[in-house]
């Protein structure tokens, strides 16, 4: 049968005070950013102009009046659009760690990533030959 030693630790006590010593010019710096953020919020408040007037309060939508209501429904175009943009930029973004790191990888690492770029490239010509990229 075990038995635990429930009293204080003393190495983990004598510790803290170069604990908090360690961490201290990050907590001054978290506290003067939040300090800085919160009076710079509040003088734009408090000293900012205010007067709204009709034009300024009206919708604006790219450059003109708005023609429609704002709850229309969008092409399904424009979805499919922003999901491959995040598809392809995604893989973009697996290439820079990848080509930094390659003379460690060695052979495995550059053929899984050529595999990764097949599947990413097949991807791209089916959705091509789907017709997803044409805008009419």
């Amino acid at each position: 049968m075990e038995t635990f030693d429930t009293s204080l630790d003393l190495v983990s006590l004598a510790s803290a005070p170069e604990l908090i010593r360690e961490y201290f010019p990050i907590l001054m710096f978290l506290g003067v950013a939040v300090a800085l953020s919160v009076v710079m919020i509040a003088i734009g408040f408090l000293r900012g102009p205010r007067r709204p007037y009709p034009e300024k309060n009206a919708p604006y939508e790219c450059g003109f009046e708005p023609f429609s209501d704002a709850r229309i429904k969008f092409d399904v175009r424009f979805y499919l659009v922003a999901i491959l943009f995040i598809i392809f930029d995604l893989e973009v973004a697996f290439l820079f760690p990848w080509a930094i790191t390659l003379s460690e990888q060695g052979m495995t690492g550059f053929w899984s990533m050529m595999v990764f770029l097949g599947v990413l490239t097949v991807g791209f010509i089916y959705e091509w030959k789907k017709g997803a990229l044409e805008w009419e």
